[in-house]
């Protein structure tokens, strides 16, 4: 996760046996250190091993749609992934730099996620300093948890991005009293720099420590640099001691993980927020050429040597390239990554963060996602948003909860909801995501901060006074989410048979926190949809049109559906089928979510369609509102498909 800021500016892969060779090498792993805003969502999960009956996801690719591309499964379905970080608890040694403090809390997590939200992907962060704790040693225990804590989401049908993260490099470079620290880096790399003695300067946040911390500066432009140091052990380059230990982690984890577990992690995200450290008078851009993307060609030549080589590197850009303020960077000028890699950017909102008071609304985030979707275009690759939110306590987290809707409206579609139904196909592909993020042991924590026994943080992230969780624990172990669930919860097309034409979602969020604030609905139905306007009248509803494929489909159109969309009460209205309930079988059938007893998808199985049949699908929670009429069914069906064949021509 970043912080804004005020003041943004902007070899050959390792030999695999000299990876292997430090593969073989182990240590201990890291020493530990010995009021949430709720909502009623809640959840209870066994403790440990795979959900009964699940299986791990099947692999996807990186695949042409007709102007971009996108992520396929096994069956050559359209994939949108949508889930959360786990989590800023690697950032801290009280967790011994993993995300969860044993098995049966990832699997408790991987429970909850899935049943209140139906998330389906993580982004899972691991830690430099956590696989190296010596320039000699790689910690396969360490390796051996984390890949434990992998397959407890596997196992519950949620596929997984491994994260390599850093912020302000490590914690090593800020000494005992600082109001900061950071992660990444081990110790012994800090000790064989020689850094000066750390300072922020006036930082009102702490990702100023990017452009005004001469110790964190100066260690990032010697990773960049591929600096030679010496150590206890010998002389060696920063960036290539990283990509060894790298290669030699994911060689570890590729050996552990069963080949179905495997399959289900999409891919490896080598650098979180790559800062630069210093321009040296160049711009953002010509850095990211000079430095960034050669090191990723390096980093993609290990996944290959590891044998990862059938998954993409989910390269990120500078990390302000779209903060707002004075930006640079954007991979704009690497030429196309192609397929084995995937723009992978963030999106933090800089102003509300600092300086704009305005809440969010209809639309506002829609230019920011449409720049990450015509930037992956243009590097003709898929686009990923692997960091979004905003903090849930604390000035300004009054606004928080629009700020999140906001997002995800913007994800599904880049045009605002009041326009949507004129200009549906403009909204481009639907974006895969991991919000920031999702922390088991929020506001309970007890992290020795700076090694300084004075400074015991314990509130929010237990991270420089951050507080981004959406899930909170009580006394009992029961997770509940923070932010209104029908936020988090959100229809979506999981996986769609052909091609996403457009999509939109009415989640009628409310601006506050359990259950407080408006209740505003953002995709209005115009007039000229009347018995469309009236069925969806004070409901959450979808709207998704996709084209069939070219050869006929081997499995269904599947969308997730929120708590609040039980198979009695939702309505489905389109040329696949129109009715009130959903059956388990037939077109439009409901099925449990795999690894869930409670999480629910909506089944779409068109019969004989022609290849190339645009189809649209009006999905309704109708648990609230007066009875839907079959005449209300039809009517409604008669105006959808006389838009769809206005708006989508064949």
């Amino acid at each position: 996760m970043r912080a804004a800021s005020f003041r943004m500016t902007r070899r050959a892969a390792p030999a695999l046996a000299a990876a292997l060779a430090l593969a073989s090498m182990t240590g201990p792993g890291p020493a530990s250190a010995t009021t949430a805003k709720t909502a009623p969502a809640t959840t209870t999960t066994t403790t440990t091993g795979a959900a009964p009956g699940a299986a791990a996801p099947g692999p996807l690719v990186v695949a042409a749609k007709r102007q971009s591309l996108v992520f396929r499964d096994g069956d050559g379905r359209e994939v949108t992934l949508r889930g959360f970080n786990v989590s800023g608890s690697t950032k801290l040694y009280e967790n011994s730099l993993l995300p969860f403090r044993s098995t049966a809390d990832a699997v408790r997590s991987a429970q909850a996620m899935r049943d209140l939200t139906g998330a389906n992907v993580i982004r899972f962060l691991i830690s430099w300093e956590g696989v190296q704790p010596s320039p000699s040693t790689i910690d396969r225990a360490y390796l051996d948890r984390a890949v434990e804590q992998i397959r407890a989401f596997t196992g519950r049908g949620i596929r997984v991005l491994v994260d390599y993260h850093q912020d302000l490099y490590s914690s090593h470079l800020f000494h005992a009293d600082s109001w900061y620290t950071g992660d990444g880096a081990p110790e012994w790399v800090v000790k064989a720099g020689g850094y000066p003695r750390e300072s922020c300067g006036i930082c009102l946040l702490w990702g100023q420590n990017m452009q005004t911390n001469e110790a964190v500066r100066r260690a990032a432009r010697d990773f960049w640099r591929d600096r030679r140091v010496s150590t206890p052990e010998g002389e060696v380059g920063v960036q290539e001691a990283f990509l060894r230990q790298a290669t030699a982690a994911m060689t570890h984890i590729r050996q552990r993980l069963p080949e179905q577990d495997f399959a289900a992690v999409i891919g490896f995200d080598p650098f979180n927020e790559p800062y630069d450290g210093g321009l040296d008078g160049k711009s953002g851009l010509e850095w990211e050429k000079t430095y960034l993307m050669p090191f990723y060609q390096r980093f993609r030549a290990a996944m290959d040597a590891a044998g990862w080589a059938d998954k993409p590197a989910f390269v990120e850009p500078l990390v302000f390239w779209n903060t707002g303020f004075f930006e640079e960077g954007g991979l704009s000028t690497v030429g196309a990554l192609g397929p084995r890699y995937v723009f992978n950017s963030h999106f933090y909102d800089g102003a509300r963060m600092t300086i704009d008071p305005s809440p969010a609304s209809d639309g506002v985030y829609g230019a920011a996602m449409n720049e990450i979707r015509d930037r992956a275009r243009t590097l003709a690759t898929a686009p990923f948003v692997s960091e979004f939110g905003h903090k849930l306590s604390g000035s300004g987290s009054d606004r928080t909860p629009w700020m999140v809707r906001a997002a995800y409206q913007a994800m599904d579609s880049g045009v605002p909801g009041k326009n949507w139904w004129r200009t549906p196909a403009a909204g481009g592909d639907v974006l895969s995501s991991t919000q920031w993020h999702w922390d088991l042991y929020s506001g309970r924590h007890r992290e020795v901060m700076n090694r300084n026994p004075a400074k015991v943080r314990t509130e929010g992230d237990a991270w420089n006074d951050e507080d981004f969780s959406v899930v909170a624990a009580d006394a009992s172990g029961t997770l509940a989410t923070r932010l209104d669930r029908a936020v988090l919860d959100r229809l979506y097309p999981s996986a769609v048979a052909g091609d996403v034409l457009a999509f939109a979602y009415e989640d009628l969020a409310r601006s506050g926190y359990g259950g407080a604030g408006q209740q505003r609905a953002w995709l209005a139905v115009p007039s000229s949809l009347p018995n469309v306007a009236a069925l969806v009248k004070d409901r959450r509803f979808g709207v998704l049109v996709w084209r069939e494929p070219a050869a006929a489909p081997s499995a269904p159109t599947e969308l997730h559906l929120p708590a609040s969309f039980t198979a009695a009460t939702t309505v489905v209205v389109g040329d696949v089928a129109t009715r009130a309930g959903l059956p388990a079988s037939g077109p439009a059938a409901v099925a449990t979510e795999t690894g869930s007893s409670t999480a629910h998808r909506l089944l779409l199985s068109p019969s004989g369609a022609a290849p190339g049949t645009v189809h649209a699908a009006l999905v309704v929670g109708a648990a609230t509102g007066p009875a839907v009429t079959p005449a209300q069914l039809t009517a409604a069906a008669a105006e959808l498909a006389a838009w769809k064949d206005q708006r989508f021509p064949s």
